[in-house]
């Protein structure tokens, strides 16, 4: 038995040196591990297998003579059937004699339960079976989790020897006292993995359980204008602090935000020039309406039933990339959330608190977003589209029809200032104009080439530098 599918594998490299048949189990070989595992009992077989492989079934001694019978072609007659069976009596009666399947451990596993699961697959049924384990001081186990200089001193001091069988209770209390360290060590990491992934299932349940709602409400309009109050009221907020006095509000900057976000003209300053005695609440209702008035204006433009299509979409979709986005922060977050214990602050209860507070800005970033996509998408109709399909179809045809002169024909009459008279010489096409007399270009140092550096000395390349001046040159 080994711990590591690496371990198995260097195992049976060596065996293969040494000339020693075997077969190896380390759950890599799913067609042909049945049958190692059922032929893993006949004499002298040796079966490298890790502590996963071949879990849940029992090496029978001899063979499995059921896997046998099974395999033999069905034509098979009764003598030759009882034939089988006296073969596999007689393994059976050797591996018996032999002392039954041998266990050998090459190192200690991290957890008590897996060495005695590796101990359990001898003497199994009533039947014999032995098992041994070798440990090295260089092993993860005692190395990482025990004592092995402490070991090994009272070990000289008890005057083993090199080679030497070690059936000594303390040193066994002190593997049990290693493999327990890494048992606690195991069980701290799921305890705080359990602690994580109950932070981020309660909010996957609120998650799902409004996605479902949204997939199961045919209207969602009631949703979007309670999305928009909320989301304009907080963008008040913003520019209109509750407890500011009015000369030190924004109120430009929440014109401006107004109509960035919600594709809405609003002028509040002049609506406070015209009415000084304007009252806060009813400026804010005012603002409200004015985005609201202008959805519902779009909407007796577009037509409901396509509105509301919209609607469940782009929620749909605003949630979904707002959840992914918030699945991988909390991955951050885990990955830090423990340096909070170096401010002597505990990090479990930090990491609900943070995870909480993103949890709330991620809502609130899908209601804003949501209702401003709602309040600046345009929906075209089928006519729309298909005009502006037309246009560019035009404007790229004439800009692919190519405009020449037209060309003269032999078959052509006459034309003013040529001899009409038959049988008159052809008047001799004019020359064309000679081309202009162009000199050579002559370089005067050597040409600089691409990947060169550039001779200004800026360390770049010719080409990121220089050269595309002269290319724009």
């Amino acid at each position: 038995g080994t711990t590591s599918i690496e371990t198995s594998e260097y195992l049976s490299g060596l065996l293969q040196k040494e000339g020693v048949e075997h077969q190896v189990l380390n759950a890599k070989q799913h067609e042909r591990e049945a049958h190692i595992v059922a032929q893993a009992g006949r004499p002298g077989t040796v079966t490298i297998a890790t502590n996963m492989a071949g879990r849940g079934t029992d090496i029978v001694l001899g063979g499995n003579l059921e896997a046998e019978l099974a395999a033999a072609p069905p034509e098979l007659d009764e003598v030759s059937r009882e034939r089988l069976r006296a073969e596999w009596q007689a393994r059976h009666d050797k591996v018996l004699a032999a002392g039954g399947l041998h266990i050998v451990g090459t190192e200690r596993h991290e957890s008590r339960r897996i060495d005695n699961q590796l101990r359990g697959r001898s003497g199994r049924q009533g039947d014999p079976g032995s098992s041994r384990f070798y440990l090295s001081m260089e092993d993860n186990l005692m190395r990482i989790f025990g004592d092995p200089l402490r070991t090994q001193r009272l070990l000289k001091m008890a005057g083993m020897k090199e080679g030497e069988v070690i059936e000594s209770g303390m040193l066994t209390r002190q593997i049990e006292k290693a493999q327990r360290k890494v048992e606690a060590h195991n069980f701290d990491i799921r305890k705080n993995l359990l602690l994580f992934d109950d932070v981020a299932n309660d909010q996957r349940k609120v998650v799902y359980a409004q996605r479902t709602e949204i997939m199961a409400t045919e209207d969602l309009s009631d949703a979007i204008r309670g999305l928009m109050d909320d989301s304009v009221s907080t963008l008040l907020d913003q520019h209109m602090p509750k407890q500011a006095a009015p000369s030190d509000w924004d109120l430009q900057g929440l014109a401006d935000a107004v109509a960035r976000d919600f594709n809405v003209r609003v002028d509040p300053k002049a609506w406070l020039e015209r009415e000084p005695e304007l009252e806060e609440q009813i400026l804010r209702d005012r603002v409200v309406r004015a985005v609201t008035d202008a959805y519902d204006a779009k909407v007796a433009r577009t037509g409901a039933p396509i509105m509301r299509h919209v609607e469940k979409d782009v929620m749909l979709r605003m949630l979904d990339q707002h959840w992914r986005e918030h699945l991988g922060a909390m991955d951050y977050l885990r990955q830090g959330i423990h340096l909070r214990g170096y401010a002597q602050k505990d990090y479990r209860f930090e990491f609900k608190r943070e995870a909480f507070e993103l949890f709330s800005a991620m809502l609130d970033r899908i209601k804003y977003e949501t209702s401003s996509l709602m309040s600046k998408i345009e929906v075209r109709t089928q006519e729309e589209i298909e005009r502006e399909e037309e246009e560019r179809r035009q404007r790229l045809m004439r800009a692919l029809r190519a405009q020449h002169d037209e060309a003269g024909s032999i078959l052509a009459g006459p034309e003013d200032g040529k001899d009409p008279r038959p049988g008159a010489p052809p008047t001799p096409l004019p020359l064309p104009p000679a081309a202009p007399h162009t000199t050579p270009f002559v370089r005067n140092e050597r040409k600089v080439g691409r990947n060169e550096p550039c001779p200004c000395g800026s360390g770049k390349k010719y080409k990121h530098c220089h050269g595309q001046l002269s290319n724009f040159g």
